[in-house]
């Protein structure tokens, strides 16, 4: 272990020893032992008391709103009087979150969780007969909705019982309701109901975004999201005192550029509810662009940036060109996907004055499990990184259950209190990807003897060709090291001989050319000859996405495979 490392663990153990702000207890949670923080707020509505701490700095900008931490703490507190009074909300009902980012949404989600509401942020692109589902299994009353979403939730309010609250101008449309603005209006000045809530009452159902069947709702607790944002604190001091390097400190106020969807876990934990115990800003984005996130950095000056890997890949060739001053900006985080380690290359050298980072969890963890950046990530930039102290820990399993040595690939299992209670109303689910505490994330992996963590893939993922196991990152990454690639995506193909063999999807950067013969060239100075795209399919399009903006492998998959059966792909 090196003494970056080793100074980095003596940090935390000093941070957590009795009587310090993150001191560690235990706890019992479903008959399993967890080690716990001490100072936990109670719930979140005690969390949410430190917004006073910062009442006249910028809460969030969104196009031309602008809120105070303060306006955005006494809005919550009439939102939640609302619910309360007006729709009788009690402690363990839920309350649908169904619209794009903005400040309302936050509102919303603080005002419901403060008074015991089960916050339940619904997928923005769920079409109709998806939202029916949505409803029907958490069982929502009432929803906070945008003019987008009302219109496709129409159909279902009578069916339903909806009480919708809207957040655009709805005054044309037919469905019942009654404007976000109107409502608060009603409860001007309203405190904070008073309602008893502990730690592991129910704060949120999360809705996992699998791309087929029906979602599953991830049921947490206030404790499970605190000790994420705890534990992200903690690392977060540790890395500034254990930093071996000199800390650039530009005295600009912290602000972050919200680009990922609040209804997944790393927009609504990371860049929301942890702004709010520092004091970030929150500038929202309406809608993805790298030449508007350009700007938004230069003239809000934005420190702080977190998106998929293709969201960072786009920020930086626009960097590449872009005369703005960026300067501000000093963290570069990603998550949601694997970023190709030529991309931590290429962000280092564009943006000369951040610091690269990339985080992996998931819906069931609250979105904590691993981080990696700075130096650690410049260093081993195909990993994840290590667990995030000092409540999280990680084991590697084979499929007996038996725990496998470092450097040895199986799948990565992860025990903490910031686990989800489970898949609400799915117990047989819940007992297969819960055991003992452990949560089976389905992602395979492996840990070095640094314990620094490696994803390799979906378990289901993997592409099995003739026997042989071929890794997606791995030929994903080799693909992304040539330097007219603008983004790839590589999945499994039928096939009668093999079962299965590789294929790929390749959009080459604009004004380049690129020859399906120069890049199998290039591919088989990186990989063995079996893992070299048996198709490579060649594209102007940009690859399609799901929600979370993750590229859509599995539609890509389908699409091909039917090119490849005689038909034609769509946006090919």
């Amino acid at each position: 272990m090196n003494s970056d490392i080793q100074l980095f663990d003596d940090t935390i153990a000093s941070l957590t020893a009795p009587g310090q702000d993150f001191e560690l207890n235990t706890i019992d949670i479903a008959g399993t032992e967890h080690r716990n923080f001490a100072a936990l707020p109670i719930n979140l509505g005690e969390y949410y008391q430190v917004m006073l701490q910062h009442g006249p700095k910028d809460f969030a900008v969104y196009l031309e709103e602008r809120y105070t931490f303060a306006e955005a703490f006494q809005r919550s507190n009439e939102f939640a009087a609302a619910l309360k009074e007006r729709y009788a909300i009690d402690k363990g009902d839920r309350v649908a979150i169904l619209s794009r980012n903005n400040p309302q949404w936050m509102m919303a989600f603080i005002g419901a969780t403060s008074i015991g509401g089960v916050a339940v942020p619904m997928n923005a692109w769920w079409t109709t007969e998806e939202l029916d589902y949505g409803f029907e299994d958490s069982g929502a009353k009432v929803v906070v909705a945008d003019r987008t979403r009302v219109e496709r939730l129409a159909p279902l309010v009578d069916k339903h019982g909806l009480h919708v609250i809207t957040i655009d101008d709805c005054a044309d449309l037919t469905v019942d309701h009654i404007p976000f603005d109107t409502l608060l209006s009603d409860f001007a000045g309203a405190e904070l109901p008073a309602v008893e809530v502990t730690a592991d009452d129910y704060a949120t159902i999360m809705y996992t975004s699998g791309s087929t069947g029906h979602p599953k709702g991830a049921l947490s607790s206030h404790r499970g999201i605190l000790s994420a944002l705890h534990s992200w604190m903690c690392w977060g001091v540790a890395t500034k005192r254990a930093a071996s390097q000199e800390v650039r400190e530009e005295g600009l106020p912290p602000s972050a550029l919200v680009t990922v969807p609040l209804f997944h876990c790393t927009g609504s934990h990371s860049a929301f509810l942890l702004s709010l115990v520092v004091g970030r800003k929150m500038v929202i984005m309406h809608k993805w662009d790298a030449e508007e996130a350009l700007r938004l950095i230069e003239t809000e000056r934005v420190t702080w940036f977190n998106g998929v890997p293709t969201m960072s890949a786009e920020l930086q060739a626009a960097a590449e060109t872009s005369d703005r001053d960026i300067s501000s900006l000093t963290e570069i985080m990603a998550g949601g996907a694997a970023r190709p380690p030529e991309q931590v290359t290429k962000i280092t050298s564009t943006f000369k004055k951040s610091a690269p980072g990339i985080g992996y969890g998931l819906t069931e963890t609250n979105a904590l499990g691993t981080l990696n950046a700075g130096v650690f990530y410049i260093a081993r930039p195909g990993s994840v990184g290590r667990p995030v102290p000092p409540v999280t820990e990680f084991r590697v399993m084979d499929e007996a259950g038996s725990v496998l040595p470092a450097g040895e690939r199986g799948e990565v299992c992860i025990k903490s209190p910031c686990n989800v209670l489970g898949y609400w109303n799915k117990p047989e689910a819940t007992a297969v990807a819960f055991i003992d505490g452990w949560f089976r994330t389905g992602d395979v992996g492996y840990m070095d003897e640094d314990g620094f963590v490696y994803i390799v893939d979906r378990i289901k993922d993997i592409i099995i060709r003739g026997g042989e196991n071929i890794s997606c990152i791995e030929v994903e990454a080799a693909i992304y090291s040539h330097h007219a690639i603008q983004e790839a995506a590589v999945f499994g193909l039928p096939d009668d001989r093999l079962g299965e063999i590789v294929g790929a999807a390749v959009v080459v950067k604009k004004g380049v050319v690129l020859a399906e013969d120069e890049l199998r060239a290039h591919l088989a100075q990186h990989l063995a000859g079996f893992k070299i795209p048996a198709h490579i399919f060649l594209r102007k399009a940009q690859l399609p996405r799901i929600a979370s903006g993750k590229i859509f492998k599995r539609q890509l998959k389908v699409d091909y495979a039917t090119e490849l059966s005689g038909a034609k792909v769509v946006n090919g």
